[in-house]
């Protein structure tokens, strides 16, 4: 199912990214009193009323303005304004309504996206005078907040909520594996897509980053539906040379969230970079099933036990997502490439899995016996039942007498005991802990 997307859009310096981290509880935004200090947007999850969607902080949109910066800024919110489903207009109740603030709304109205405009800076109980200018805006009735001060989220973010595309809209009724091909610029990518689909159906270029947005192309193999979704290259920001690669990032991030299962590939002669690592997170930390493509394989020179050195370096640089799978292909030469399919099928359906709750306390019960639970100052951990609550993926409640004694290593055994009678590859195991005096939801 596809993860709403809301996106936070605004001129410079009316605390867009003020806002951003009240939301998500902590400071990811750099926020500082200069105009165009946030150069590129930052995704994060935030949740309200039970309620996920992943939230867009955007750079400053000076629609008239020549300036380079500027220029990129209004093109990498453009992209977010055409991602999201819901997009947030903030204004400033201090400098009043500009004649920026009337440009970017006439970009807002052409999207014929739902808008929530919000004026900010609005620091007491009392609205400004020049409050109801903001109504000329023909954009629905402004929201006043403190972002600085945490006045009026609520009613923000309640709206937000009720705006968001229904979950039945949002599934569309398919049973469709996505699959998102993700990974740096001239790594094969969108190869792998056409050698996968038997179609030019992507365009294949040498010249990194040909691919701009994601392309998403839904197929059916031996029976079961797939949407295969080809992504802009991610690059590292030094790397980054025009507007159209900074903003790409926006849909290959998006495709992240909307897919089931992610082929990270990897160019076997450069081995894992740091930029592969950070793509990996993006996957990892969204929750989603990851096989890892290793190609250009053909072109490594092969002695005894190559392969297994590679492998060892690999699950070394990747670790904390161990549980991925990795295939070693050549998308020039058709080498392996079905493995890539089977692999991915596989992994879906292992992210899809539920385990029984008697199974489930069962294995935990013998993990307990095996290995005592950790103690602080004479308390020890005590787990009383488990269950698995949610799949895609996996969530796990343990019911302890008090969380803040699960140690992040007894919890990492306990997640390789689950690992090892039930495999999950593929696919990030996720665990919640409620004490013994919260309440059942």
């Amino acid at each position: 199912m596809k993860k709403s997307v809301v996106a936070i859009v605004g001129r410079p310096n009316v605390g867009k990214s003020t806002f951003f981290n009240r939301i998500i509880g902590k400071r990811i935004s750099i926020v500082e009193d200069t105009p165009g200090v946030t150069r590129d947007r930052i995704y994060a999850e935030a949740e309200w009323s039970g309620v996920t969607f992943a939230l867009i902080d955007t750079g400053g949109i000076e629609p008239l303005s020549e300036d380079v910066i500027f220029s990129q800024m209004r093109a990498q919110a453009e992209t977010a304004m055409d991602t999201a489903d819901v997009i947030i207009f903030m204004l400033d109740a201090r400098d009043g309504l500009t004649v920026s603030d009337r440009d970017v709304a006439d970009m807002l109205m052409r999207t014929r996206k739902e808008v929530i405009t919000v004026v900010n800076k609005v620091d007491t109980a009392a609205l400004p005078a020049n409050f109801y200018d903001f109504y000329e805006l023909g954009l629905g009735e402004p929201l006043p907040v403190s972002a600085a001060n945490m006045l009026g989220l609520g009613e923000v973010l309640d709206r937000i909520v009720e705006s968001l595309p229904r979950e039945e809209a949002a599934a569309g009724g398919d049973d469709s594996i996505g699959i998102a091909v993700i990974g740096k610029p001239n790594v094969g990518k969108s190869s792998l897509v056409n050698a996968l689909l038997g179609e030019e159906r992507v365009i294949v270029s040498e010249i990194a980053g040909t691919t701009r947005d994601s392309i998403d192309t839904p197929f059916e193999r031996d029976g079961e539906r797939f949407v295969l979704i080809d992504t802009a290259g991610l690059r590292r920001k030094s790397k980054v040379e025009n507007d159209i690669e900074r903003y790409s990032v926006i849909r290959a991030v998006a495709a992240i969230e909307r897919s089931d299962v992610c082929l990270l590939m990897l160019d076997a002669r450069e081995g894992v970079t740091e930029q592969d690592k950070k793509i990996a997170g993006i996957a990892h930390e969204a929750g989603k099933g990851i096989v890892v493509v290793v190609n250009k394989w053909d072109l490594i020179e092969k002695e005894t036990n190559t392969m297994k050195h590679f492998q060892k370096k690999l699950h070394g640089e990747l670790a904390f997502m161990a549980y991925a799978p990795d295939v070693f292909i050549s998308v020039l030469k058709k080498q392996r490439l079905a493995n890539v399919m089977s692999l991915a099928k596989c992994v879906a359906e292992n992210r899809a899995m539920r385990v029984s709750t008697g199974r489930l306390n069962s294995l935990i019960a013998d993990a307990v016996a095996m290995k005592q639970p950790p103690s602080d100052k004479g308390r020890r951990l005590k787990i009383y039942y488990a269950s698995q609550v949610s799949v895609k993926p996996p969530l796990f409640l343990f019911k302890v007498n008090d969380e803040t004694l699960m140690h992040f290593s007894y919890a990492r055994y306990l997640e390789n005991r689950i690992r090892a009678a039930f495999g999950f590859e593929g696919s990030s195991v996720k665990f919640a802990y409620r004490g013994k005096g919260d309440r059942d939801a």
